[in-house]
């Protein structure tokens, strides 16, 4: 679902410089204009439908082979459960009217229960896509029943979340004010959580409470409706901006810092690996190449990585400056997000990227060296990696014989069952 924002900020932002009106309010004239507020308005048409496209995207994600049937049911929790619990339902319900329902419910068309829809949405097609019925109901066995299974599922998930849901969403609006209420500092502890959760996946459940409408704050979303800090209650794109100087200086200062700590020997390799991954989180703010690269191999240097994120962030947006992305904190995110009425400082990210690039490098370099850690090139079990990296050089373009290599070192092909690549 992620992968679908970087259109959106690219639409905006150019619609934006196009026609500021769109956003700031005035008559929109002229074909320039109305040019500017038609993309606007196509980009601002997949952010608005987050959730939709949360609910399809992680179902079709976490299901066995990727099948579009799991977006379908994944779609499916998502209608059930939000309808069922909507105000107007819910007071109906309780017997309550339904401008006096508890305001959570009318925060349940939301990311959050997006993804909770999509990962019901995969557990239902994995677990019935295979089923076999009467031969009287044969019509609905394997796939077709899985959206009929998903709804029944969905009915009790929310009949759960009719008593869950307050509960969970009161935890989340506390966590939301204790770290807003912090300021910068909070800002900080959100960027070192956001990291340091990144290995097991639950980052997004985060990132929901504050960059999206889940519980009244929706920094992301309302940075890219063109509104400011005077139309929010928070200081408008303080828990992304820190993000920009982090990925776009801080990882390449950290990546430079591995390939000199490397085993001279190994030193082609890993500037391979993390000089791609230091491209990929500077242009466009992709980092997990880069940090599933080492977090494994020395856990406490992620912790170290996670803390750099923390401060960085707390000093970016103490300063002033003020970005936001649609998909990630790289480059192109930073372009088109300058031409917002939110941006602010722009600039400062030269002298903010410069300190990270030399803090990150010195922090990484000094950690790998001091204590030894085995990040990539400094492997003590790699008795062949010499050999390895000369024969594995690409000396033609006959890529079936790098497959057929490739495919015998999996084992071959009786020892593949499936086969993906995040990309």
């Amino acid at each position: 679902p992620v992968a679908c924002l970087p259109v959106c900020g690219i639409l905006m932002g150019i619609g934006y410089a196009l026609c500021p009106s769109t956003m700031q309010g005035g008559t929109v004239e002229g074909l320039k204009e109305i040019i500017g507020f038609f993309l606007v308005k196509a980009g601002g048409a997949l952010i608005d439908n987050m959730s939709w496209l949360f609910a399809v995207g992680v179902a079709v994600g976490m299901s066995d082979d990727n099948d579009g049937t799991a977006g379908l049911a994944g779609l499916v929790s998502w209608l059930m459960m939000t309808k069922l619990l909507n105000p107007a339902v819910v007071g109906t319900l309780t017997g309550v009217a339904t401008d006096a329902v508890d305001l959570s419910y009318s925060k349940i068309e939301t990311q959050f229960i997006g993804i909770l829809a999509g990962i019901i949405g995969a557990m239902c097609y994995n677990r019935f896509k295979t089923a076999k019925l009467p031969d009287w109901l044969s019509f609905f066995s394997g796939k077709r029943c899985v959206a009929i299974v998903t709804a029944l599922v969905s009915i009790v998930v929310a009949a759960v979340l009719f008593f869950v849901w307050p509960i969970v969403f009161g935890a989340l609006v506390a966590l939301g004010k204790g770290i807003m209420s912090l300021d910068a500092v909070g800002a900080g502890i959100y960027a070192f959580f956001n990291r340091l959760l990144i290995p097991f996946g639950l980052h997004h459940a985060l990132n929901n409470v504050f960059w999206f409408d889940t519980i009244g704050i929706g920094d992301l979303t309302h940075f890219w409706a063109g509104e400011t800090s005077a139309d929010v209650t928070w200081s408008l794109g303080m828990y992304m901006s820190g993000f920009f100087p982090c990925m776009m200086f801080g990882i390449p200062g950290a990546a430079l810092a591995m390939v000199q700590c490397a085993k001279k020997e190994k030193r082609k390799i890993v500037i391979g690996l993390v000089g791609s991954a230091a491209v990929a989180a500077f242009v466009c703010g992709v980092t997990e190449p880069f940090e599933f690269a080492f977090m494994f191999l020395a856990p406490v240097l992620y912790l170290v990585y996670s803390l750099l994120y923390g401060i960085f962030t707390t000093i970016t947006v103490a300063l002033g400056f003020r970005a936001g992305f649609s998909f990630s904190a790289g480059l192109t995110d930073l372009v088109f997000s300058a031409q917002l009425p939110a941006a602010a400082k722009t600039m400062l990210i030269i002298p903010l990227g410069a300190a990270a690039f030399v803090v990150f490098y010195l922090v990484f370099y000094f950690a790998i060296t001091k204590f030894n850690l085995k990040t990539p090139g400094r492997e003590d079990e790699e008795a062949d990696f010499a050999e390895v990296d000369k024969n594995a050089k690409l000396a033609n373009n006959d890529f079936t014989a790098i497959a057929a290599a490739v495919l015998e070192g999996l084992g071959g092909k009786e020892n593949v069952e499936s086969l993906d690549n995040c990309i």
